[in-house]
């Protein structure tokens, strides 16, 4: 069939006239998520009833050919979803970038009828990909001249297609905000971080942590903020001349208040306004040398590309390489080759030069000193932009004086733990104290409210939250809310109806006529205004960790199949999330019903399975997917019906997923949240002169990211959409994600359904448009 054709098809099960080859690129190290993307692209293609071949050691092996390129099949890349690097090698290849080399990979592409190639890696592969597209017709001439192919197949192989997946763990290419290996680095460089900081503050150690970013300074932004170090250095934004001074002064008056230890991140391509490099060895020195400190270096190095890949990562990669594989099919001769970006939480398709050539005036911004054009080609994704945040939530300009007013606002939590919640908390406090406002804490939720258990805090009592598991008070919650002149609050659906309450007695109680914010936070991911909820990632990659352990446990047992039970109350994106980051066979959840029939087609699409070298199953659950469908149900249906054929396990997760230290998502979300929602409510304090009497609608809201976008909603415009009762949004973005998790499973679904990513364009301006973080 034609390849415009293929969405006429009610199901893809016949051939497909192109051939699909998936390479690993020419100068492309290893990340974190690579398997997941060649699994992705490999299963989508053999979906839509595509060859799939899989080269092996990248462009080197492209211009070697024979036993490099191997047609693949749906089990060829089965278990590979949680191992780090890539099961199809990569290499650096020299003769790639001549054309003789060049010449060599069209020949054996043309003899294995490959006219479509998705490449995985970053701007140096995809540039190379590029130009192997654009000779693809003179290779073709000069082999046709050469006596190796015949004029028949050059005209039936006239054309080459070019699809690119991003993968670099600096973050580095513009046109996206966030490429694949990005976010299992910063997970590698915040668990040297947490270990380091009990062994500093045992000692009263300096520590100078030193991070890969040659270009980009992401790693070590994102992970300062996560962190709290006192210092920091990037390449987009050199220190001011006399430095050394400042950060000396700043350490040692931290010490002289009682902090134990000090953190130095440095990027290992940060410079000074000369365009001097910093070297972590000479921040060491300078400390030493100044202040006496005990000081160590610890140099992270290669760490960061390898372990397993984060949930981000594994879902992120899956979702851009079924997105990769569509775009193949619909390209055309004119379409030009491009890169499948993350916008938000939606694929995009972006011509590839475009994005090389702003990832290219970077560099020469920098290299020319023009580094506040260099931060704003970088867009909204390296989040320089959070760079006064920083500043104000660390210690580095603590002690600057502040105008005081006469504005008091309280932090309330209420409700079950979170991850992140002390990130938001602690930048909150410290925004507030910046804005000159009095902050106070509430000790035990509402209860402790009503019993006025009421007390002010400094800057110095929320030092060292951002790690902790939980809040730092008596009782944990994900709930920033309302009080005093002025409240904040962070809760989870149910709240969100406390804060409808709330507004609603306005009209009774004047004392509630107060500016109130609130800030979601809860594992189940189902507060109504925002896409994300402050700590989902968290208990998604806390649930992905226990199932890798139960697959791996299978390994050892033949045709087993575990049943796992996730939390969520009545959302399933817990299950759907963790179910795509490991490659599960089915999630049940409340918001996708179910049947009897449908159980009956997984129990076969299971006994199938067996049949096969794959002789293990994982299903997952939502705790309140269905009334009586429940998860001992659902273990006496599969052991019964799949008697003689597989045996099956339970496994209850429960109350793990709200557990663990934050992950480097969480900290860093939930540190924009809490100075994005304290800014906010400042500006709608500026309003009052004296006295503060808020009673309109906009004075309380939820903040959330939407897309890419920060937005305030009203709590009551919240209610008209919001499911009380199961506490739940009436439209929630996840539940697209349910197709990828059943395609990949290979259940037969219509492709019909599938909605492919628009094709957009990356300008200067684009990039320079705020688009919250």
């Amino acid at each position: 069939i034609e390849t415009q054709d293929y969405k006429d098809q009610s199901l893809f099960c016949g051939p497909y006239a192109q051939v699909l080859s998936i390479d690993c690129g020419l100068f492309c190290t290893p990340f974190p998520g690579m398997n997941a993307a060649v699994r992705a692209v490999t299963r989508m293609g053999i979906y839509v009833g595509a060859k799939v071949f899989l080269i092996y050691e990248g462009y080197e092996g492209l211009v070697e050919g024979g036993e490099n390129i191997k047609r693949a099949n749906w089990l060829s890349v089965s278990n590979i979803i949680q191992l780090g690097g890539t099961i199809i090698g990569s290499a650096r290849c020299k003769a790639f970038t001549t054309r003789e080399g060049r010449l060599l990979a069209a020949c054996n592409l043309v003899q294995h009828g490959i006219t479509n190639l998705c490449v995985i890696g970053g701007d140096g592969s995809l540039t190379g990909a590029n130009i192997f597209r654009t000779e693809w017709g003179g290779l073709l001439e000069e082999l046709v001249k050469d006596g190796k192919i015949t004029e028949e197949v050059a005209k039936k192989y006239c054309h080459l297609n070019i699809v690119g997946l991003v993968g670099s763990i600096d973050n580095d290419f513009c046109g996206t905000d966030m490429t694949i290996g990005t976010d299992s680095a910063l997970h590698r460089i915040m668990e040297v971080i947490d270990a380091i900081t009990t062994t500093a503050q045992s000692h009263q150690r300096t520590f100078v942590l030193e991070v890969m970013g040659r270009h980009c300074g992401y790693l070590a932004l994102v992970s300062a903020l996560a962190s709290g170090a006192d210092w920091l250095f990037i390449p987009e934004a050199p220190p001011e001349d006399g430095w050394e001074d400042f950060m000396c002064a700043r350490l040692g008056e931290t010490r002289s208040r009682g902090s134990r230890l000090n953190i130095i991140i440095i990027a290992e391509g940060a410079i000074d306004r000369n365009g001097k490099p910093i070297s972590s060895s000479y921040v060491k020195d300078l400390v030493v040398q100044r202040l006496g400190f005990d000081t160590r270096v610890t140099v992270l190095g290669h760490v960061q590309r390898g372990g397993t890949p984060s949930a981000f990562d594994r879902v992120l990669s899956s979702k851009m390489g079924m997105e990769a594989v569509m775009a193949l099919l619909e390209a055309t001769p004119d379409t030009p080759a491009c890169v499948v970006s993350l916008s938000g939480n939606q694929s995009v398709r972006l011509p590839l030069m475009e994005c090389v050539q702003v990832t290219k005036e970077v560099q020469k911004a920098m290299d020319e000193k023009r580094f506040e054009e260099a931060i704003q080609l970088r867009g909204s994704a390296p989040g320089t932009r959070a760079l006064p945040a920083a500043a104000v939530c660390a210690d580095w300009c603590c002690l600057s004086p502040f105008r005081q007013t006469h504005f008091s606002l309280a932090i309330l939590n209420v409700g079950a733990p979170a991850a992140g919640m002390n990130a938001a908390v602690r930048s909150a406090v410290r925004i507030g104290i910046s804005q000159g406002h009095t902050v106070y804490v509430v000790n035990d939720g509402f209860e402790g409210l009503s019993k006025g258990q009421i007390r002010k805090v400094g800057w110095h009592d929320v030092a060292g939250w951002l790690g902790l598991p939980r809040t730092g008070w008596v009782r944990v919650g994900y709930s920033l809310c309302h009080v005093l002149t002025f409240p904040l609050g962070a809760a989870p659906c149910r709240r969100i109806e406390g804060g409808v309450q709330l507004v609603e007695a306005r009209g009774q109680y004047e004392e509630l006529c107060i500016v109130m914010c609130v800030i979601p936070a809860t594992i189940s991911n189902n507060v109504p205004g925002t896409d994300f909820s402050l700590g989902c990632d968290t208990a998604v990659n806390a649930a992905m960790e226990s199932c890798d352990r139960i697959k791996q446990s299978a390994s050892g047992t033949k045709r087993r199949v575990f049943i796992v039970e996730t939390m969520g109350g009545y959302c399933g994106y817990l299950s759907t999330v963790t179910g795509i980051a490991v490659g599960a066979d089915a999630a049940y959840v409340y918001e996708d019903p179910f049947t009897i029939h449908d159980l009956k087609a997984n129990v076969e699409h299971l006994t199938e399975k067996m049949k096969t070298d794959i002789q293990r199953g994982l299903v997952l659950r939502n705790e309140k997917c269905h009334e009586h469908y429940t998860t001992e149900f659902l273990y006496n249906l599969y052991s019964s019906e799949g008697r003689g054929i597989f045996d099956c396990r339970i496994n209850v997760l429960g109350h793990l997923q709200q557990g663990g230290a934050p992950t480097p998502f969480d900290r860093n979300y939930g540190t924009k949240l809490g100075v994005k929602a304290m800014l906010w409510m400042s500006e709608k304090l500026q309003e009052a002169y004296r006295r503060v009497f808020a009673n309109s609608a906009d004075s309380a809201c939820v903040i959330g990211l939407r897309k890419k976008t920060v937005a305030f909603s009203p709590v009551t415009e919240l209610k008209k959409v919001t499911d009380f009762e199961h506490r739940l949004p009436q439209e929630q973005w996840w539940l697209n994600l349910r197709l990828m998790l059943k395609m990949l499973a290979n259940y037969q679904i219509s492709l019909t359904e599938y909605i492919s990513g628009k094709m957009e364009h990356v300008t200067r301006r684009t990039l320079s448009i705020e688009k919250g973080f």
